[in-house]
């Protein structure tokens, strides 16, 4: 069979860098991936099997291991045809199979909506990361050659595929720090999004492009001759900005297209690190920087593995020039990132090959990531979180022993606590930069010293949802409180199960295995901290499920012990917020300790505390079996709700008045209402916090003594 010109290309290619028989094992991988994909076409008419040769030639490019690309030719072959994946190992080997499986979508399941589909290939595909790192430098190139390849889809399906690439693949080859993938996968799909901006931009660019070359050429020959004279050997290269990059800056500055065209970017390449500083002091010499503009990636890389010294002069002519100076090493990662860890080496497999940070940092990124997917509530909500996480416009900060810290900017000490170690984010209750307290919600600045005070019972607060800004950060809170709200109600749900089981003379704890093995297969629920949390959550009710236990144990042999203690004794709850989100007190009468209370059994908020002399709790009573006799702590702490309603004089400054008698017995005030009765009098309305009964009492007290006061009572 003669060999197609693509194959050719890939042959070629793999020909300079791989050994002969490296070369054979990959032919083998076309003719069974040939043989597999017979018959099969692809939209654009041609057989499938070149879709996946192209694929294995874009990784060839960059010199990839011969295994990502005997992957990269079979990585469809699971999921569009009869073959396993056991069939791949037993032709390439385990190492092989496991990559395509890690590309390999989920296909065979069913899924609510094309957004879940997508999250949750994303979620494998993470975790396939986890194991080997290949299988998202594949499936990278896999999105480029079908962007290369996209304008033979519909119009609206260039567009989906194109916002999913620049909102999750091109950001990805940017973290991981393959940027001449990035930069195509970019301009690509800002091509399938906007065509006519492309269009206009890629026109604009094309005829500027003549009166800037000559510039280029000048300032290149410039630099080139000052590096000369100081004896350093480096390459000048001018370089443009990519369309997507222009369009951008164009948008978030809201800058004209000639403002940014005034900007002339250069390029050195140089042989050591200690050269990049030489050459910035040549430089700066040569043109004066300008101020506040030097940044050293080298000393302190970027989160993807990124080094170079980045710095912006005054050039001739007027114009402002922006220099990245970098050696070959760097030059070589910054193109290539974490792919760079497979390329092949002469003298070394890449399998012996030594971590470099970029590995490091890449490895640091996909565990990240997987801690973050654990804690997910779902696979949309990993999602989401993946992509703040993409995005960071990056700021540096140390800990007290001198450790740096990447965070995104906007990041709070919450953030940077979570970054450290997630313990250490839960036990979080102040910060110090750089010695001084500052609140938690503080925006964290590049060359800050953070220490992080941490308290042996704290633990994560919901309000930090409000200002933290990092992935971990956010799905380790909702984690947290996830866990939390399930243990309480858990133990909710075992109180008031107990309560009702002594309506039947019954005790919780004489409940045996075999009866909770029973319940909970008849009720078909995974275990009896199901049925608990259920209860206590208002899903289900409590007396119907003592009922079914009684006449479960009416029908057998089991014995549960009796108790004499009555239905009438209520359940003795901590009622002062230490049992989160499912307890609940009632707006309607504002309970507080030392108020008679009734519980109200709600599915959407758990247990609602009402005062027993509340006009709801009048229509709730016929509904017995969603209420709950429960009582207070006998030392509740914490604050509580009042409302007063006041009748009072019409007169300058009265509310101040009743506001500053009210803050002299150490109350605060959540709000206030006022209006008018008549020509002399106002009403007003003061919610407050108070700690019990005697606590109201005083404030009332020390209201009615006031002059202005006419008539003052609770509502």
């Amino acid at each position: 069979m003669p060999t197609p010109s693509s194959l050719d290309g890939l042959i070629q290619k793999t020909s300079k860098y791989l050994s002969e028989e490296q070369v054979n094992r990959i032919k083998a991988a076309f003719e069974f991936g040939e043989k597999a994909h017979w018959g099969q076409t692809r939209k654009s008419g041609g057989d499938y099997i070149w879709h996946p040769v192209a694929v294995a030639e874009i990784l060839a490019e960059i010199q990839l291991d011969q295994e990502s690309l005997i992957a990269a030719i079979l990585h469809d072959v699971v999921e569009d045809t009869p073959y396993t994946k056991e069939d791949i190992t037993e032709r390439f080997g385990e190492n092989v199979s496991e990559i395509v499986d890690g590309v390999t979508k989920l296909g065979k399941l069913e899924f609510e909506s094309p957004q879940e589909a997508q999250a949750e290939n994303f979620r494998k595909m993470i975790l396939a990361m986890a194991r080997d790192i290949r299988v998202i430098l594949i499936k990278l190139a896999d999105r480029l050659h079908n962007m290369r390849t996209l304008g033979v889809m519909r119009p609206d399906k260039q567009r989906r595929i194109a916002k999913e690439t620049l909102d999750i693949f091109a950001p990805i080859a940017g973290r991981l720090g393959i940027n001449a993938i990035r930069i195509e996968l970019e301009d690509l799909g800002f091509k399938a999004m906007h065509p006519y901006r492309y269009a206009v931009l890629e026109n604009a660019v094309r005829k500027a492009r003549g009166n800037r070359n000559e510039v280029i050429e000048q300032i290149t020959d410039t630099i080139q001759n000052r590096l000369k004279q100081e004896n350093i050997s480096g390459d000048v290269i001018g370089r443009e900005k990519h369309l997507y990059s222009l369009y951008k800056k164009m948008r978030n500055k809201r800058q004209s297209f000639n403002d940014i065209l005034d900007i002339f970017a250069f390029r050195i390449i140089t042989n050591t690190a200690d050269d990049c500083y030489r050459t910035l002091g040549s430089i700066h010499s040569l043109y004066k920087p300008l101020p506040g503009r030097f940044k050293d990636y080298i000393a302190i890389p970027k989160t993807n593995g990124y080094q170079s010294l980045h710095t912006a002069l005054f050039g001739p002519f007027g114009v402002h020039l922006e220099v990245q100076i970098r050696d070959k090493t760097m030059h070589e990662v910054s193109e290539h990132g974490i792919a760079a860890h497979w390329q092949y080496k002469q003298d070394e497999g890449a399998e012996n090959h030594t971590p470099s940070h970029v590995d490091v940092r890449a490895q640091e990124w996909v565990k990240n990531l997987l801690e973050i997917q654990q804690s997910a509530g779902n696979s949309l909500d990993f999602l989401e979180n993946v992509k703040i996480d993409l995005f960071p416009d990056v700021i540096y900060v140390f800990t007290p022993q001198g450790d740096i810290i990447t965070l995104p900017r906007g990041a709070t000490p919450v953030d940077f606590a979570y970054a450290v170690h997630t313990n250490i984010g839960h036990a979080t209750v102040a910060c110090r930069i750089d010695k001084k307290l500052v609140p938690l919600r503080t925006k964290l600045e590049t060359g800050k010293t953070i220490q992080i005070i941490k308290g042996s019972h704290a633990q994560p607060n919901p309000s930090w949802l409000n200002f933290v800004n990092t992935a971990k950060a956010r799905s380790q809170i909702r984690h947290f409180m996830k866990h939390q709200q399930t243990d309480d109600a858990i133990n909710l749900g075992q109180k008031m199960l107990s309560k009702s089981l002594r309506k039947h003379n019954m005790s919780y704890k004489g409940l045996t295995q075999e009866i909770q093995k029973e319940l909970i297969s008849v009720l078909k629920l995974s275990d009896w901290n199901q049925l608990l949390e259920e209860l206590g959550t208002g899903k289900r009710i409590a007396p119907l499920v003592a009922k079914q236990i009684h006449d479960a144990v009416l029908g057998s042999d089991d014995q549960i012990p009796k108790t004499k203690q009555t239905s009438e004794e209520g359940v003795s709850l901590p009622i002062s917020g230490t049992e989160g989100m499912l307890l609940h007190f009632a707006n309607c009468c504002h309970p507080i300790p030392g108020d008679p209370i009734v519980g109200y059994i709600s599915a959407e908020k758990g247990l609602v505390i009402h005062r027993c002399n509340c006009h709801n709790v009048k229509s709730m009573k016929d509904l017995s079996e969603k209420c709950l006799d429960v009582n207070w702590e006998e030392t509740p702490d914490g604050t509580y709700l009042a409302e007063l309603q006041l009748e009072a004089t019409n007169q300058r400054g009265v509310l101040a008045t009743i506001a500053n008698e009210i803050a002299k017995t150490n109350t605060d005030i959540e709000r206030v209402r006022s209006e008018d009765k008549d020509d002399t009098y106002s009403l007003m309305h003061f919610v407050i916090n108070v700690r019990d009964r005697v606590h109201l009492a005083q404030v009332m007290r020390r209201l009615k003594h006031l002059p202005i006061i006419e008539k003052i009572h609770r509502l």
